[in-house]
């Protein structure tokens, strides 16, 4: 199950995991986000040996998500070592976002 980013977790999980990590950024009231929650969980379940997946409520969490400088949901943040690699915004099929995700780490 992903992990559910907070402020007062976002440092250990994020800033210092040596894994690659993927955040989505959500809201429940977004249809599209509702749409991406299953095919998030498969490709965790997939994919989460070889990086770590997250979510991100931005009603929750308004401060980190302005933060990582997000407009609009679903976000998906390519985070390594700390840092932001790369931002995807809107509803992908299971087969792009899985894509852009083993670029990501190298697969």
């Amino acid at each position: 199950m992903a992990i559910v980013i907070t402020k007062e977790n976002v440092s250990k999980e994020v800033n210092e995991t040596a894994l690659p990590i993927i955040i989505d950024v959500y809201a429940t009231w977004c249809g599209p986000c509702q749409q991406m929650n299953p095919i998030f969980d498969q490709l965790e379940k997939e994919l989460g040996d070889n990086c770590k997946f997250a979510k991100l409520n931005v009603d929750e969490c308004r401060e980190l998500s302005i933060q990582y400088g997000v407009t609009s949901v679903p976000t998906f943040i390519f985070i390594k070592n700390g840092e932001i690699r790369h931002k995807e915004t809107g509803y992908m099929n299971k087969e792009d976002l899985r894509k852009k995700i083993e670029d990501f780490i190298g697969l």
